[in-house]
């Protein structure tokens, strides 16, 4: 093939707990192949790559008509599985999932030690709303605790993600990166309420309350992001630590017996897909798992808090 049909291009190599991209290591590929470089695979019911990096579409054998004639065709989506809308996501390992530690970022000036309150009294109405501050902890609790935490958790990297994509538009200018990584962080959240979500449905009194918190605080979190993204991230820095300080308590009375049964129960086959986990997976796998997931959100809002808004981001799609 021609120069300027192949690239050199990074290979990913492993640091620490993630995969990374390495300037040392190149390989040659196909351009066309490029968009794929941060994906886990290529999309097969759209695309197949030949030997020669020729890329050909798959397409429906049913066409859209228009005044009886064919104006588009339709890709297939056979063989789709929900795992390949999914957007790019770190993929932990027992050496990091089994070491995840708690710390506590000490606030500095009154608009983190506001931000500080606001997550301690949201974790106040956390566990007096599921009773997991009082009496036996239960699985039921548990559930209601994990669910109505997600819920929430999910609200700022969706809204600082729009807000960002807009002011960018407005600006006509870069955003330096910061959306994908917010994007990425929303979803993630959703996947894990999704999770707990297939071991109990809220009913509608408790939908109720979802819905209430929905409206207040994504309202609260949109303005609060317009007028100081830094205050944001650390909230949600603060409101990350309360959730794996969460998870690791949930893992505790796992371990300890109290919420015994989900050591055999098998962990949910959306989980298996999301994290990559074995057939024969537990929930307890798979709240490690989220454990991490929320370790690496504290970790990643804390670090913007510290940043200023046109800072580049440090980190890449899927880390």
């Amino acid at each position: 093939p021609s120069s300027s049909t192949w690239r050199e291009i990074p290979t990913m190599i492993r640091v620490n707990h993630l995969v990374r991209p390495s300037s040392l290591l190149l390989t040659r590929v196909p351009i066309n192949v490029l968009p794929s470089l941060y994906c886990h695979k290529v999309n097969r019911a759209f695309a197949t790559h030949t030997l020669q990096g020729e890329q050909t579409l798959k397409t429906s054998p049913h066409h859209h008509q228009r005044g009886g004639k064919k104006v588009y065709s339709t890709p297939s989506i056979s063989g789709f599985t929900h795992q390949d809308y999914n957007l790019p996501h770190p993929i932990w390992h027992n050496e990091y999932v089994n070491q995840v530690e708690l710390y506590h970022q000490q606030p500095n000036g009154i608009a983190e030690k506001l931000a500080l309150a606001i997550v301690k009294m949201m974790r106040f109405n956390f566990d007096w709303m599921s009773g997991w501050s009082f009496g036996k902890k239960t699985i039921n609790k548990a559930l209601i605790r994990c669910i109505y935490l997600e819920t929430v958790a999910g609200v700022p990297g969706s809204v600082a993600g729009m807000l960002r994509h807009l002011q960018s538009l407005r600006r006509v200018e870069r955003d330096h990166g910061w959306i994908h990584t917010l994007l990425e962080e929303a979803e993630n959240e959703r996947m894990h309420l999704l999770t707990f979500t297939t071991l109990m449905k809220p009913g509608p009194v408790f939908r109720s309350m979802i819905w209430l918190t929905q409206g207040v605080y994504f309202n609260f979190f949109w303005v609060a992001y317009l007028i100081s993204p830094s205050f944001c991230h650390r909230l949600v820095g603060y409101l990350e630590e309360t959730a794996t300080a969460s998870y690791t308590k949930v893992l505790e009375c796992i371990d300890s017996g109290e919420l015994s049964e989900w050591r055999t129960t098998p962990a949910p086959e959306i989980a298996r897909q999301y994290w990559k986990l074995p057939d024969n997976a537990t929930m307890r796998d798979a709240i490690a798992m989220i454990r991490a997931d929320e370790a690496h959100h504290r970790d990643v809002n804390h670090n913007f808090g510290d940043m200023q808004p046109h800072d580049p981001n440090p980190y890449l799609p899927g880390h």
